[in-house]
C-alpha cells in the first residue's frame, strides 16, 4: 500500500489549484464541498470555477505560476495539462512539506483523490494510487448500489446521539448498541421514511439497554430468486450480510447461500419430495425463538417468498409473537426461468395472459380447475411440476387442450446447469423420461414456447 487512506479536514483551509480548465474546475467542485477556501491560479478560467472561488471567499489570480502562489496555503492541486508546469508545482510544494496531487501524475504526488462516495456525514474513499481511476469509480459505483438509501439519515441520527449512548451506556455494552441500531429496526424504519419513529425507538432502546438484556431480534424473510446470485436485489444482499442465522431452502443455490455473512450460523430446514427435514410449524416457532433470543434471522427462500413459498405463514406467526420483521421480494422462478430459457411468458401474438400454479401432487391428486387452462391466449407456469408431469399433460388434453401445445421443463434454470426440454403435451413426459430431467424443474405451457428458439440467449456450462 504506497498511500495510506486518510481524512484531511479541508474546512476553511485554503488550498491552491494552478490550472482553470475542466479537470481544474472538477477538482474544485470537490474541494468547495469540503468547505475549502480557494485560491486558483491561471491565464483562464471556466466560468464555474469562478463561480466556485467566488463561493469560497477564494481568489483568482489570472496569469501564471510562481512559488510565492503557495504562502498561505494547505493543499496544493496541479491541473494545468502542462506537465513541465505542474512538475515545478509539485516540487515546490515538496519544498515546502506541503501536500501536492498532481493530476494524471501519481509519481509527481504526495496524495491522490480518491473515488468518493458520500452519505451525509458518511464518506468512503475508494483509491487505486492513481493507477486505475476509471476502476475506482466502477467499484464506488457497485457500493452505491448496495448501501442503503437511508444511510446519510441513519448516520445523521447517529451523530445526534452519540453523546447521549456515551454518557449512558457503558463502553463495552455501546458497540453492540450501535451494531443493534445500525442492522435492526431502528435502520429499517429510517430506510421506511420513518425517521421520527425510528429515533423514539432509538431512545426506548436505550433505556432496556441500561439495565436488562438487549431487546429482541429481527427476522429478515427474503427471496433469494432463482439460482443466478447476480439476480439477488440489493437490500437482499444487504441483509444476508447483516444476519446472525440464516435458515435457508433447498431451492436456494450454493453460489447465492456463499453471499450470506461467513460467521453466520446455518440451519438447512428444505424440503425434498416425500421427505420435510422441518416440519413447517417447527419452522415457524424456530423463527420466534432466534429472535426473541436477540438474533438477526435471515429466512431465505428460493424465489419469491411469497409466491409458493409459505412466506404468509411464517411472518403471521411472528406478527402474533410481536417480532419484528421485513420482506424482501425475490425474482419468483417463472419470470427468472423463462427469461433464461428466452421464453417470454405474455406476446402480444401469443399470450395476454399467464397463470402461475403449483405442481405439487397431494395424495397422489392434482385437484385443479382443469376447465379454466384450456384457455386461447394464456400461458401456463407449473411449480415442482415434474413429479406430475405425466398427469399435468393428460389433464389438459382430457379438458380440451390441443395436444400439439408447445410445452417446456426448465430444470434448474438461471443457473449454470440450466437444460430446457422443448415438446408438446404428448412428447413432453416422454422427453423428461428419456432426457432425464431433474428437480427443480419448472414447466411452462402455451404457444410462447415455440419462440425458445429464436429467443434462447443463455447459455449455460
Amino acid at each position: 500500500m504506497r498511500y495510506l487512506p486518510l481524512a484531511f479536514d479541508i474546512q476553511d483551509r485554503l488550498c491552491l489549484i494552478v490550472g482553470g480548465g475542466s479537470v481544474a474546475t472538477r477538482k474544485a467542485r470537490l474541494l468547495v464541498r469540503g468547505g475549502a477556501r480557494l485560491r486558483v491560479i491561471s491565464p483562464a478560467t471556466t466560468d464555474e470555477l469562478e463561480q466556485l472561488v467566488a463561493d469560497s471567499n477564494g481568489q483568482v489570480f489570472q496569469g501564471n505560476y510562481h512559488s510565492g502562489h503557495l504562502d498561505g496555503v494547505d493543499l496544493v492541486v496541479a491541473a494545468t495539462g502542462d506537465r513541465e508546469i505542474n512538475r515545478i508545482v509539485s516540487a515546490d510544494a515538496r519544498a515546502r512539506h506541503l501536500p501536492v496531487n498532481v493530476v494524471d501524475a501519481p509519481d509527481l504526488c504526495t496524495y491522490t483523490f480518491p473515488a468518493i462516495l458520500e452519505r451525509g456525514p458518511l464518506s468512503i474513499g475508494i483509491s487505486s494510487g492513481g493507477s486505475a481511476p476509471v476502476l475506482a469509480r466502477l467499484i464506488r459505483a457497485q457500493l452505491e448500489a448496495l448501501l442503503s438509501p437511508g444511510i446519510a439519515s441513519l448516520a445523521a441520527l447517529a451523530g445526534r446521539m452519540r453523546d447521549r449512548v456515551k454518557a449512558v451506556l457503558p463502553e463495552e455494552r455501546r458497540k453492540d448498541f450501535w451494531q443493534w441500531v445500525f442492522t435492526g429496526p431502528v435502520a429499517s424504519k429510517v430506510d421506511a421514511g420513518k425517521n421520527a419513529e425510528a429515533e423514539a425507538q432509538l431512545l426506548t432502546a436505550l433505556e432496556t439497554w441500561q439495565g436488562s438484556p438487549a431487546p429482541s431480534g429481527e427476522v429478515y424473510l427474503v427471496g433469494g430468486g432463482p439460482g443466478d446470485p447476480d439476480l439477488l436485489t440489493f437490500r437482499a444482499l444487504r441483509l444476508m450480510q447483516q444476519a446472525d442465522v440464516v435458515l435457508y431452502d433447498r431451492l436456494v443455490s450454493p453460489e447465492v447461500l456463499d453471499l450470506v455473512r461467513r460467521d453466520a450460523r446455518r440451519i438447512y430446514v428444505g424440503k425434498k419430495k416425500e421427505f420435510h427435514s422441518v416440519p413447517q410449524d417447527n419452522i415457524n416457532q424456530l423463527l420466534v425463538d432466534l429472535a426473541q433470543q436477540g438474533k438477526k434471522v435471515l429466512r431465505l427462500k428460493g424465489g419469491d417468498p411469497f409466491i409458493f413459498g409459505r412466506g404468509g405463514e411464517e411472518i403471521d406467526k411472528l406478527a402474533d409473537a410481536g417480532i419484528p420483521f421485513q420482506v424482501v421480494p425475490g425474482i419468483t422462478a417463472a419470470s427468472g426461468c423463462a427469461s433464461y430459457a428466452g421464453i417470454p411468458l405474455t406476446h402480444r401474438d401469443h399470450a395476454q395472459s399467464v397463470r402461475f400454479v403449483t405442481g405439487h401432487l397431494k395424495k397422489g391428486t392434482l385437484e385443479l380447475p382443469w376447465a379454466e387452462f384450456v384457455s386461447p391466449g394464456q400461458t401456463l407456469v407449473f411449480y415442482m411440476g415434474l413429479t406430475g408431469i405425466d398427469t399435468i399433460c393428460a389433464k389438459l388434453k382430457e379438458h380440451g387442450m390441443p395436444e400439439g401445445t408447445p410445452a417446456a421443463l426448465v430444470e434448474k434454470g438461471t443457473t449454470r446447469e440450466q437444460r430446457v426440454v422443448v415438446g408438446n403435451l404428448s412428447t413432453l413426459p416422454k422427453l423428461a423420461k428419456s432426457e432425464g430431467v431433474e428437480a427443480p424443474a419448472l414447466a411452462i405451457i402455451g404457444t410462447v414456447v415455440s419462440l425458445h428458439e429464436k429467443l434462447r440467449w443463455y447459455s449455460s456450462r
